[in-house]
């Protein structure tokens, strides 16, 4: 009986040995590590770099945290749309963080993954007031193909106020959108697809 029961063992801890190499090795696995460019804005370059990324890369999170958040400083979001797109779209009335994160997300799903958002920012003025400065940019935004009533380039002028938060990081306070030419603005782009 001590046979049969010592042959059973052996025969069970061989199979255990064998199946689970237990004695072997595995090959370590990479750290997860989130594909963000995005660095603390402690600088105003940075900030726009930031918003820059967010949109190449996609990510809301990012893009949001470019903006004055009232958890971190006393001063609300502003945004003022661009004229032709503000009499085309009656959704700037009220315009908050929330509406800014819902029409980028939806310009996202829209997109997909491998669609690729370009934006191009060239700095026309900057001025500093205290502990504020005013950036006004000429812009160009490039989205992919989505179908034919969507631009694939929205352009214009953008005027931002930028301050710093209770974490001494810059972050986007106000936001003036103007028309530069015949070309769709930016708000345009909002306003389709915060109703799309």
């Amino acid at each position: 009986m001590y046979n049969n029961i010592s042959k059973i063992i052996l025969i069970l801890a061989a199979v255990i040995v064998t199946s689970c190499n237990i004695l072997t090795t595995r090959d370590a696995e990479e750290p997860e590590v989130g594909r963000t460019l995005n660095l603390p804005a402690t600088t105003v370059n940075q900030l726009f770099l930031n918003v820059r990324n967010s949109l190449s890369e996609k990510v809301a999170k990012d893009y949001i945290s470019c903006f004055v958040d009232s958890s971190f400083t006393n001063v609300p979001f502003s945004f003022i749309p661009s004229s032709s797109a503000n009499f085309k779209y009656n959704v700037f009335d009220n315009w908050n963080l929330e509406a800014e994160e819902k029409y980028f997300n939806n310009v996202v799903n829209v997109i997909g993954v491998n669609g690729n958002i370009f934006l191009s920012l060239e700095l026309l003025e900057n001025s500093i007031d205290g502990t504020s400065q005013t950036l006004s940019y000429s812009y160009k935004l490039t989205l992919p193909f989505i179908d034919e009533s969507t631009p694939q380039l929205f352009e214009g002028i953008a005027i931002f106020k930028v301050i710093r938060d209770d974490y001494n990081q810059w972050v986007i306070a106000e936001w003036n959108d103007i028309e530069n030419g015949d070309a769709p603005t930016w708000s345009e782009l909002k306003g389709r697809f915060y109703i799309f």
